[in-house]
């Protein structure tokens, strides 16, 4: 096997990496399992939900996706095994948004595109974090970013895909919550200069849930759903990098207002 570039991933990894976890979603069209009914009595309240074979392959490919870019960062020169578990969330939570969709689309053209553009996603991300992972690389700040947009992207295509596929309030919102803290706590690790900032992620993540719970009983369309959620999440996580960074503190707002009133409109655009 050929040496990998500086700072670049081996491609041979890279490879094997995004073809096992698109294998993974590539066979389930072809596999007919039952779903299995799991319910749960607690006090005051009666769980229940399907668990099927396309949800657990989602999970066992997020897993794949998670430990498979840590085998790929240990070529990377610079790699820490005690700092390697930040680079698993986004690929990890890349690879669980992709089966969204490829789950709720049957076997068709529709899907193979979104498959395409699954794999190209999941080898970007990869990719990406891998150069992250050296904060001396000069391209870290343009990556970091664009890692940053990607995760929220990912959030977004995750909200309006778990609102069309018509899920109960109950599994909609802890997805979402898990989603987002995630999202957002991996945001602010690459924005504050590699600082874990854990009480911002868990406050905009139980806001965000509590607003989930209200807009799941609003009559909105499964894209005006998510951006809905979308704005504020973004909004409250450009003011949490603005307030750790210590900022003015009329220039904190300046980009969260315009992004929330931007995304709010494209929302109130869009057709039910």
């Amino acid at each position: 096997m050929e040496q990998p570039t500086p700072n670049l991933p081996d491609t041979n990894r890279l490879s094997v990496l995004a073809a096992t976890v698109l294998l993974a979603y590539a066979v389930t069209p072809f596999i007919q399992l039952p779903a299995r009914a799991i319910q749960v009595q607690l006090p005051g309240i009666f769980l229940s939900f399907s668990l099927t074979f396309s949800t657990l392959t989602s999970v066992i490919a997020a897993a794949l996706a998670g430990f498979g870019s840590d085998w790929l960062l240990r070529q990377h020169p610079r790699y820490d095994e005690t700092r390697a578990a930040r680079h698993w969330l986004l690929p990890a939570l890349t690879a669980l948004v992709i089966g969204v969709p490829l789950n709720n689309l049957h076997a068709g053209v529709e899907w193979w595109v979104v498959f395409s553009f699954g794999g190209l996603l999941l080898v970007g991300v990869c990719a990406g974090e891998y150069i992250a992972a050296d904060p001396q690389d000069p391209r870290y700040a343009p990556v970091s970013a664009l890692l940053s947009a990607v995760s929220f992207a990912l959030f977004l295509v995750l909200a309006v895909g778990l609102r069309g596929a018509g899920l109960r309030m109950y599994l909609i919102v802890p997805a979402l919550v898990g989603a987002l803290f995630l999202t957002v706590l991996r945001t602010l690790y690459l924005r504050l200069g590699e600082r874990w900032v854990w009480t911002w992620p868990l406050g905009i993540a139980v806001v965000m849930g509590q607003m989930a719970a209200g807009l799941h009983y609003w009559p909105l369309s499964p894209l005006q759903f998510g951006l809905i959620l979308l704005g504020p999440a973004y909004a409250l996580t450009s003011l949490a990098v603005s307030w750790e960074e210590g900022g003015s503190f009329a220039g904190q707002w300046i980009e969260p207002v315009l992004m929330l009133a931007a995304v709010w409109g494209l929302a109130a655009l869009v057709k039910q």
